[in-house]
């Protein structure tokens, strides 16, 4: 089953521990999680569903390819972060 894993600094807004489900793709698993800890929703996803600007998910290491509509494939090993990009310099 795919874990799903929020850093620090996203858990010091808001509760949203860490996750395992069966889903095939990002989308899935990230949904699966919303419907327990909604409050993390809007951390994440802006208002259309994408990802927010200055959010960074990771699949197995990998950035998220498909920020929109979430398609990236999941296998029963795989690992998602998610945590806060820094911008600026």
């Amino acid at each position: 089953m795919a874990q799903l894993h929020f850093t620090q600094n996203l858990r010091r807004h808001t509760p949203c521990p860490s996750y395992i489900g069966d889903a095939p793709t990002v989308a899935v698993l990230l949904n699966d999680y919303f419907d327990k800890y909604a409050g993390v929703r809007s951390y994440v996803l802006d208002d259309q569903g994408q990802v927010r600007h200055h959010v960074k998910v990771l699949v197995d290491g990998v950035n998220l390819r498909d920020r929109a509509a979430l398609s990236d494939a999941l296998t029963p090993d795989s690992e998602v972060y998610v945590f806060q990009a820094l911008s600026g310099g």
